[in-house]
């Protein structure tokens, strides 16, 4: 009589065995191995617009710059010219820009020339390995394209 009590609070019982637990995070890890690849490949494009962005608004900057001063900054001062001032420019009126200049989304420093081959100036990142040239990822983003 006990044993049938027991048997029949045992089927009553709700919960999940452990081999149940273990096929439910079985299919989970296939899930995400799935899903991840797909996720990481967008991030990759995510960080490249960001960084085609961030050149995009540099370039306004850099065009009221010229406004006020009749020239880009040069090489040498480069884009921290667009918030602190050159010496000898009576003209400039900036920060041209409202926050420090931010490096690329990879962590480098964003590459300006004044001249440069392409134009008055060059403007690029070379993307997640910080190298000129490169496929995917790796590939620069410039102003000129």
């Amino acid at each position: 009589m006990k044993l049938r009590k027991h048997l029949l609070k045992r089927r009553n019982e709700k919960g999940f065995t452990l081999i149940e637990l273990l096929v439910v995070v079985i299919i989970i890890g296939l899930l995400a191995s799935l899903v991840a690849p797909k996720f990481f490949g967008k991030l990759g494009k995510s960080r490249q617009k960001i960084a085609k962005a961030q050149i995009s608004n540099f370039e306004a900057a850099l065009d009221e710059f010229r406004l006020d001063n009749g020239r880009y900054p040069t090489t040498e001062e480069g884009l921290k010219a667009l918030r602190e001032k050159p010496a000898d420019l009576p003209n400039w009126s900036g920060p041209y820009l409202p926050k420090a200049v931010p490096k690329d989304p990879w962590g480098h420093e964003y590459v300006y020339k004044s001249p440069g081959e392409h134009g008055d100036y060059d403007l690029m990142s070379y993307g997640r390995d910080g190298q000129p040239g490169g496929e995917k990822e790796d590939a620069d983003i410039v102003s000129w394209e």
